[in-house]
């Protein structure tokens, strides 16, 4: 992951940017990640804005961005809870908001500024014990990579978050010129 978050601070990754379907980039993203959530008791959910709409973005990198926001919700979520993935537009139709929310443990407000950080690893001690690993779980780099992509899409994304009650993560991407057709799916 470090080598990869290197190349794509760097631009040597090369972002494939056509019109994808907001909405089919959700609904993918949620049945590649219900099994897992299936696993750890997690209900997983969508809220899709139904109408056709078109961001401009790499397909496959964006739904990298969606899939590591959704593993750390369910790693975070404990049985029982809920995760959802969402998208709408906003901003007058200029751009959609694609986002993850929990009901989690939530992110302490001391730590929520540096979740995007590299190397940043928030509280392991309330993820779930089957997430971490020998290495001690992730390697800190999955949030930093996620701005990193969203940021070459011209995108933002943003933390917000309440201990005991849960997490959103949201991050804009353009919407696609009128007369756009959809490109290739994940």
């Amino acid at each position: 992951e470090l080598l990869e978050l290197s190349r794509i601070e760097s631009g040597l990754v090369p972002m494939v940017i056509e019109p994808v379907q907001a909405e089919h980039l959700v609904r993918e993203v949620m049945a590649r990640m219900l099994p897992q959530a299936q696993r750890h008791r997690v209900t997983l959910r969508t809220e899709v804005d139904e109408g056709n709409i078109l961001v401009a973005a790499d397909s496959k990198q964006i739904a990298r961005v969606l899939v590591n926001l959704v593993h750390n919700a369910i790693k975070f979520t404990p049985s029982g809870g809920k995760v959802t993935i969402g998208t709408t537009e906003q901003a007058g139709g200029q751009t959609q908001r694609f986002y993850v929310s929990d009901t989690g443990v939530g992110i302490r407000p001391e730590e929520l500024p540096r979740v995007f950080e590299r190397f940043y690893k928030a509280d392991r001690a309330r993820a779930k014990t089957d997430f971490i690993g020998p290495g001690g779980g992730g390697s800190g780099l999955g949030l930093a990579i996620a701005r990193h992509v969203v940021e070459a899409h011209g995108g933002r994304i943003t933390a917000e978050s309440r201990v005991g009650h849960g997490s959103t993560f949201t991050f804009t991407l353009p919407v696609a010129t009128r007369g756009a057709t959809p490109g290739g799916s994940l």
